[in-house]
């Protein structure tokens, strides 16, 4: 059995100045050959990773063509876009014979001129393989799946985690069901409900109420003729017709029992649409309810400086705020500044100098903070990442620094990147478990590598790109809560 494997992956902010170049798709991996994607990806906690582990235990030979993963920025040109589908497309064509296709995507790329990038590859993909090649896809919980998407594909099959620890388990799941659909004749009909809402902040599947939307899911999931389901929070910041939460549930061979079962969850769903929203405070309204004895660290995390949501990382209300608190055994995980970092490198390790840090992409992510700072360590950002999520990815923050003053510790990096774990700051000599108060740009995913050990948990909001004020809708299809009143 042949099966052919590809990605081409990218959260699409359409509300920030970050571009995405062809280079972003190959920045975070390399330009890797099919070789290299096996040997790179074995053992790695990636959809890939998981196919790669599938081919293993069901003994099909797995043909990659490309591994293009762009991190989240906005819309990329669409003659970049074109040029990477070719590179998947002529991959499938020199494979010769395949059985099936097996796709790591996300679920919210957007291209210029183009708002649905996954619908149109999946459609370019089954135009070339033909209608009888089943081709299976696995995308991220924060999607915005179109009809085009469940009708071009055989199966989806969604993440189930936030932060996103099972990304090998739902590649290998992909590799399971298409294992069924050519080998014991599995036909599968596939059902969307788009729900006409957007998930707030409360999607952290380890606690309620997310934990128990994805036991519903399971629930269903284990009924007779369920063959897989999955639940999509949507990608908020795309200003797209398909942005929404959804459900997609997988029968066999039942399509109005599909639809039946996606409807009902999806309906389950928006009965609780307040559920999933909550207020958030400023990181110095958050402070003020710190209470002495309360147990540390305390971590703040800028739901708006969000790397992984495509923001450029380089906000400075957070850092600020801090200063002004005149806070001790504090840390700031990560601020994008290359200017900054070439400076602390010119001046090298022990050198004490003065940084205008951060604020130097757009206006909308505040001014560039003056600091006299001592350089406390420097690298060229090479890494492994510990996991859960990524766990044995190398990671690469470009040429980076570790800054103080006084009581407060930066870390300035020259790749945008969200702290999934400690271990890029432990190769800068910062450990941030000995520290009482973390600044992290991230809504979500560092829990992961941080929840365990934190005293307790604020998502904040700071001025930036993604501030709910300067965040509006012109293109929806539908009305959505809570941007409307439903």
């Amino acid at each position: 059995m042949r099966i052919v494997t590809g990605a081409i992956v990218h959260e699409t902010s359409t509300f920030t100045p970050v571009p995405t170049t062809k280079a972003s798709f190959y920045a975070r991996l390399g330009v890797l050959s099919p070789d290299e994607i096996i040997t790179k990806l074995r053992g790695v906690n990636t959809p890939t990773g998981g196919f790669i582990e599938g081919a293993d235990v069901h003994g099909f030979e797995l043909i990659p063509t490309i591994m293009a993963d762009a991190y989240p920025s906005g819309p990329a040109t669409r003659d970049v876009f074109d040029a990477i589908l070719e590179e998947l497309l002529e991959g499938i064509r020199n494979a010769g014979d395949i059985d099936g296709v097996l796709l790591e995507l996300h679920g919210s790329m957007v291209i210029e001129n183009l708002d649905d990038g996954e619908g149109y590859i999946l459609s370019a993909v089954r135009d070339l393989v033909g209608p009888n090649t089943p081709v299976v896809a696995q995308l991220d919980i924060h999607s915005n799946v179109s009809h085009q998407m469940v009708e071009m594909a055989d199966v989806l099959i969604g993440r189930e985690s936030y932060p996103e620890v099972d990304m090998a388990p739902r590649g290998r799941e992909c590799a399971d069901v298409l294992v069924r659909i050519i080998r014991e004749g599995l036909r599968p009909t596939m059902a969307l409900h788009q729900i006409p809402m957007m998930w707030g902040m409360n999607q952290v599947t380890a606690h309620s109420p997310m934990k128990e939307a994805i036991e519903e899911l399971h629930r269903i999931e284990s009924l007779p003729g369920v063959v897989c389901g999955s639940i999509a929070t949507c990608f908020p910041l795309a200003d797209v017709p398909d942005l929404g939460a959804s459900v997609y549930i997988v029968t066999e061979n039942d399509q109005v029992l599909a639809q039946q079962y996606a409807d009902e969850l999806g309906a389950w769903l928006f009965h609780r649409k307040a559920s999933w929203h909550f207020h958030m405070l400023s990181t110095r309204e958050a402070l003020a309810t710190i209470h002495t004895d309360e147990k540390m660290p305390v971590i703040f995390a800028d739901r708006n400086d969000n790397t992984g949501g495509g923001s450029p990382g380089d906000s400075t209300g957070m850092l600020k705020t801090f200063i002004e608190a005149e806070l001790e055994d504090a840390c700031i995980l990560y601020i994008v500044d290359t200017e900054a970092v070439n400076q602390c490198m010119e001046a090298g390790i022990g050198a004490t100098i003065t940084l205008e840090v951060g604020g130097k992409s757009s206006p909308l992510q505040g001014h560039p903070i003056s600091m006299t700072v001592e350089i406390m360590a420097l690298s060229d950002g090479r890494f492994r990442y510990h996991g859960p999520m990524l766990a044995g990815l190398e990671g690469d923050m470009g040429p980076s620094a570790h800054i103080r003053e006084e009581g407060i510790h930066v870390l300035l990096v020259s790749e945008r990147e969200q702290p999934f774990d400690t271990a890029f700051s432990e190769t800068l000599g910062l450990d941030p478990r000995q520290m009482r108060y973390i600044g992290i740009k991230s809504s979500a995913h560092f829990r992961a590598g941080f929840e365990s050990w934190a005293g307790a948990i604020h998502v904040v909001t700071e001025p930036g790109v993604h501030d709910a004020s300067h965040v509006s809708f012109h293109r929806l299809s539908r009305k959505i809560y809570p941007i409307d009143d439903l």
